[in-house]
């Protein structure tokens, strides 16, 4: 967009946005509450994240909610995490559906608990189009694994292009589609590094990092990012042309 002699910034169309949901824990632990509290308080700012979302037009919204290296927890805390997440996709994700949410999964599936990964199936089993806003949620994921496990398969493809690779770390939600790659990547709770998340995705991804503990997080947050978002010029390695 030209004007007045100056680049002039536009908005991002309908993006994909991905959030290293941080903090949980220890917005228990300074309550005096157990973690798992911590973990359930987390649940309700995944839902409220999701609905803030929709208002925004988020095409793709990716929470980063497990880790591989996450299983060094305590069992006790492994264990809530788990019914959390089981509940979200029992109990939020068809609720949301009738909203027009397409709710998914990425990450290792053959360690978690055999009824989690029903409630999965279940709700990924939905029709595929029609929706407003694809929810995907990132559990016993790591960024590494999931390129390696895609190299491994790339030599056997017939399209050795970028798109092509990118579509084998997706295929599994969208057969031959590629989600689209990140465009905004937040962080709560204080902490400024990626933490093992979807690292290809992420190559042009804006990172906003926040001290707002996950728990805490709301719509006025996300609406924070996305207003800091809106003043970024991604120029994606090139020279932008000035407004004449």
């Amino acid at each position: 967009m030209k004007g007045n002699g100056k680049t002039v910034l536009t908005k991002q169309a309908r993006p994909h946005v991905a959030i290293i949901m941080d903090g949980s824990g220890r917005w228990a632990e300074a309550r005096g509450l157990p973690r798992s509290v911590g973990h359930e308080a987390g649940h309700a700012a995944v839902r409220r994240a999701v609905e803030a979302a929709l208002r925004h037009d988020i095409r793709v919204l990716t929470l980063f909610t497990f880790s591989t290296d996450n299983w060094a927890r305590p069992e006790g805390e492994i264990a809530a995490l788990m019914r959390t997440f089981e509940n979200f996709f029992s109990v939020d994700a068809p609720a949301l559906a009738a909203q027009g949410v397409r709710v998914t999964a990425i990450g290792r599936r053959d360690r978690l608990p055999v009824t989690l990964r029903r409630a999965m199936e279940n709700i990924e089993a939905a029709e595929r189009t029609g929706w407003r806003l694809h929810v995907r949620l990132a559990i016993d994921y790591s960024g590494q694994e999931a390129i390696l496990h895609a190299a491994r398969r790339f030599q056997h493809v017939a399209d050795n292009s970028a798109e092509g690779f990118a579509r084998l770390l997706t295929e599994a939600e969208d057969p031959g589609e590629a989600v689209p790659d990140i465009d905004l990547l937040i962080r709560t709770g204080g902490e400024q590094r990626l933490s093992n998340c979807p690292l290809w995705e992420i190559a042009y991804a804006e990172l906003y990092f926040t001290p707002c503990l996950w728990p805490d997080f709301g719509p006025h947050e996300l609406d924070t990012a996305m207003r800091e978002f809106g003043t970024r010029q991604r120029r994606f390695g090139r020279i932008p042309v000035a407004a004449s």
